[in-house]
């Protein structure tokens, strides 16, 4: 029901609804009044998400028997009063969106008991009091933003609890005290937001641990001392804000002050160091004048030696390349990456021998290596035909270097010159899931590998669209593109036409770059405008290829049957008939000792959770692409199955 213009109130009855709902969503719509404690009766509702609109009165305590609940999403609307102790009631509770309402008080310290919580938002309230200690102890958060409310006191060194956390917004507060040094403990940590508090005291040098972080905003607190030099060695620091401080000493030279600007320094007199942007340079009291007579006379000189010597190195440089030695493209970082040449390569695949030509397609061939010390890499090597070859190499370095989950295929390093590009990349034993799927060989893969791997799919979707800073859109998501592991993890590869998303949920791009048919979206094959939700449809497709062992290409497939319409019917009355028989090999491997009670059929198990995963299917390759799921409740339900299986 979301997005619509639906309007008036929730009725009372909303709770004779059937309890076997799982999800409830309501969200952007022009709805009213109180929400129905009666919601409680919903025992099985897993999403509760009533976000953008206009309802009023306070949170109803009766949700607290919604011990099933996972999400509940209550944001932008005009709720008021405080949140309520109950709350703690939700136990399987993970995410928590009460952000931009009205709601005053403290939160209450009986959050300690939302064990599974990881994202919690509750910016731009009238939240007040101290943040209760047991909110640190929340080892499963991902997400923490209370900024924009009253918050007051110190920050405990308990923070540094929080090992998961990758994303920390406590702005525009009344927080004071030190910054504990405990944050440096947090090495999953993107982005920490501590602006427009009332901290003071120096800034800690361990913060010089968070080696994934990128964004660190301190800006307009009253901190003091010099700026740690630990700032400049952190690899992936892009936007640094330490403006309207106390702070003084010489600014640090490497890494992201490099290119920092006025506008992150302004503020604190103090400082010294950056003349370019018109910080004076430090100085020895006892030679001040000789030194700046000395600046006056040699500087000039010095920055004409160096244009000089900057124009040999890229003279020599661009020989070198033709030779073909490494360079790495622009916007990736060389301390991150194993330095391989163009003649390495060429020993390592016995000069790109088809012996190991691993596959071909999409820009190029990938060849599997060997390097001298043993290590077994995988080399993708552009087509230099192709026009859209160089972009293609641009964007998957991009994604792949920016992005860092356990589910994604790491670059080892890249290769590049005029006539020569190429990838190094980790080396899948496995090959692809379409090998699996569909090689002339009928290799057996069991109901729980199919299942994992597509958990570890959307895993990696999910971080993709919802962890990662930038929402990167695959856009040609498909079992070629899903390698596997000697564990049979499995791995997305493949970013070549991969796209970054700026916007809130919604957003969309225009693209005309090609996916695949079979699992490109309807809206992106037909007007070329894309969103998150165009992922999904071709996850969707794929979750119902590894269960069917049918391609949506396959020549069965002519005229207007598609492989979601051959499913979607037998889903409604044989589903036994589109499902893959090589199924029906695990079910003695399912064994008696995993079912609870010994007198159930470990068929009737394994026929139910395949239902729901080709529910799941179905539901994801919707036509319209608001009537799909987000990655991360694929998630939940994908945990659910295997839970159950």
């Amino acid at each position: 029901m979301a997005n619509n213009t639906f309007t008036g109130s929730l009725p009372a009855y909303i709770g004779n609804l059937s309890t076997v709902l799982e999800t409830f969503i309501a969200d952007n719509n022009r709805i009213t009044g109180s929400i129905p404690g009666t919601f409680a009766n919903l025992t099985n509702l897993m999403t509760l998400s009533l976000s953008g609109n206009q309802l009023n009165g306070t949170i109803p305590t009766p949700i607290a028997a919604m011990s099933n609940l996972q999400e509940l999403n209550l944001a932008n609307n005009s709720l008021s009063g405080t949140i309520p102790a109950e709350i703690s009631g939700l136990t399987s509770l993970a995410k928590l969106h009460l952000d931009s309402n009205r709601l005053v008080g403290p939160i209450p310290s009986s959050i300690s008991n939302l064990s599974q919580i990881q994202i919690m938002t509750l910016s731009r309230n009238s939240l007040s009091s101290t943040i209760p200690t047991s909110l640190w102890r929340q080892r499963k958060l991902i997400e923490l933003d209370l900024s924009q409310n009253s918050f007051s006191g110190s920050l405990p060194e308990d923070v540094g609890k929080l090992t998961a956390i990758t994303e920390m917004d406590l702005s525009s507060n009344q927080l004071s005290g030190d910054i504990p040094t405990s944050f440096g403990a947090l090495q999953m940590m993107i982005n920490l937001n501590l602006s427009r508090n009332l901290l003071e005291g120096s800034i800690p040098d361990s913060l010089g641990k968070l080696l994934s972080i990128e964004e660190l905003d301190f800006s307009s607190n009253a901190l003091s001392g010099a700026i740690p030099k630990s700032l400049a060695n952190l690899t992936y620091l892009a936007n640094l804000n330490l403006s309207f401080n106390k702070l003084d000493g010489q600014i640090p030279e490497g890494g992201v002050f490099s290119n920092i600007t006025l506008e992150s320094l302004m503020g604190n007199s103090a400082l010294c160091g950056l003349p370019r942007e018109g910080i004076s340079p430090c100085q020895n009291n006892s030679h001040s004048r000789s030194k700046q007579l000395l600046l006056k006379v040699i500087l000039p000189a010095v920055v004409t030696l160096f244009v000089l010597s900057a124009c040999v190195y890229m003279l020599v440089r661009r020989k070198l390349n033709k030779q073909g030695k490494m360079s790495l493209p622009s916007n990736t970082d060389l301390t991150n990456y194993q330095l391989i040449s163009y003649h390495e390569l060429v020993r390592a695949t016995s000069n790109f021998s088809d012996d190991n030509l691993l596959g071909a397609g999409g820009f190029g061939k990938v060849f599997k290596g060997q390097l001298d010390d043993e290590s077994v890499i995988a080399i993708k090597v552009l087509n230099m035909q192709d026009e859209v070859a160089s972009k293609s190499f641009d964007t998957e370095c991009r994604a792949l270097r920016m992005a860092r989950h356990r589910n994604l295929v790491r670059i080892i390093s890249t290769c590049s010159n005029l006539d020569f590009k190429a990838l190094v990349l980790e080396y899948m034993p496995n090959g692809s899931l379409d090998d699996w799927l569909h090689s002339s060989e009928r290799r057996h893969i069991s109901f729980l590998q199919r299942l994992g791997i597509m958990l570890d799919v959307a895993m990696a979707m999910e971080y993709l669209h919802h962890r990662h800073f930038e929402v990167v859109l695959h856009f040609d998501l498909k079992p070629s593109n899903i390698l596997l592991d000697m564990d049979m993890t499995a791995h997305v590869a493949d970013f070549g036409i991969s796209k970054l998303l700026v916007g809130d949920d919604n957003s969309i791009v225009l693209t005309s770059m090609p996916g695949t048919v079979g699992y490109m979206a309807p809206e992106f094959g037909s007007s070329g405008k894309a969103s998150r939700f165009s992922d999904v449809y071709s996850f969707g497709i794929v979750l119902l290829e590894v269960f069917t062992r049918k391609k949506p290409t396959d020549p069965m497939f002519a005229g207007e049957l598609s492989l979601r319409q051959w499913v979607n019917q037998a889903f409604q009355y044989e589903l036994s008939s589109v499902t893959d028989r090589g199924l029906l090999e695990d079910v003695p491997k399912h064994g008696m000792d995993k079912i609870s009670n010994p007198s159930e059929d470990s068929s009737a198990i394994l026929n139910a959770c395949l239902a729901s995963i080709i529910e799941l299917g179905l539901v994801c390759s919707r036509t319209a692409p608001d009537e799909r799921l987000p990655m991360d409740d694929v998630v939940v339900k994908l945990n659910k199955i295997k839970a159950n299986y």
